[in-house]
C-alpha cells in the first residue's frame, strides 16, 4: 500500500497564483501565455487569459495581428478578468485583488486602476516597469509573488496522481457520487 501523502494547505496567494497558471494555459496567443484571477474577499469573481474576443479567430489559428511590435488581436488576461466581472454582473471590482502571471501593460494598468483594484499580486515583471510605478502612484498595493517550494512540490504531486477509486476504504456508490 503506498504511503499516504500529508496534506499541505496553501496560503491564499499560493492558491490563487496556482490557479493563474492554469488559467494562462487557455491562452490563444503564443507570444505570451498569461492569465489572471480577480478576487474579492478570497472568492474568485472572474478569470482571464490572453485571447481573442469571443467569436473572432485566435492568433494560434490565423497568426498575429501586429501593430508597432505588439499583437493586437488578443485581449490581455487582466483586461479579460475585468470584462468578465462586468459582463457577469452582480459584483463589483472595487476593493478587489488581481493575481496575474506577469505585470500588466500600461493599458491594462489603467483599467485595473479605474476598476478599483486595490492589490495586485504578480508572478514576474514583464517589460514595462512604468506600469508598476503607475499602479503604486494610484495607491494600488503591488506585490511580487514568491513561490513557496513546499506548495510547488505539493502541486506536482497533486497533478501527477490519479483520482483514487476508493474513499475511506470503501467503494464509491452511485448514490455517493450524486
Amino acid at each position: 500500500m503506498p504511503e499516504e501523502r500529508k496534506h499541505f494547505r496553501p496560503s491564499w496567494d499560493d492558491y490563487f497564483m496556482a490557479i493563474v497558471k492554469i488559467v494562462a494555459a487557455r491562452g490563444t496567443c503564443d507570444r505570451l501565455y498569461s492569465g489572471s484571477v480577480l478576487v474579492k474577499s478570497n472568492r474568485i469573481i472572474a478569470t482571464g487569459y490572453n485571447g481573442s474576443p469571443p467569436g473572432l479567430p485566435h492568433c494560434n489559428d490565423v497568426g498575429h495581428l501586429m501593430e508597432e511590435g505588439h499583437c493586437v488581436r488578443t485581449i490581455h488576461g487582466e483586461h479579460n478578468s475585468l470584462l468578465q466581472a462586468a459582463k457577469q454582473g452582480g459584483t463589483t471590482t472595487e476593493g478587489s485583488t488581481l493575481y496575474t502571471k506577469y505585470s500588466p501593460c500600461i493599458h491594462c494598468t489603467k483599467y485595473i486602476i479605474a476598476a478599483g483594484v486595490v492589490r495586485l499580486v504578480l508572478g514576474k515583471i514583464y517589460r514595462n516597469e512604468k506600469a508598476i510605478e503607475m499602479l503604486k502612484e494610484a495607491g494600488v498595493k503591488v506585490e511580487i509573488y514568491e513561490e513557496n517550494p513546499a506548495w510547488t512540490e505539493e502541486l506536482l504531486a497533486i497533478f501527477s496522481e490519479g483520482i483514487p477509486e476508493r474513499v475511506n476504504g470503501g467503494k464509491i456508490t452511485l448514490e455517493q457520487k450524486f
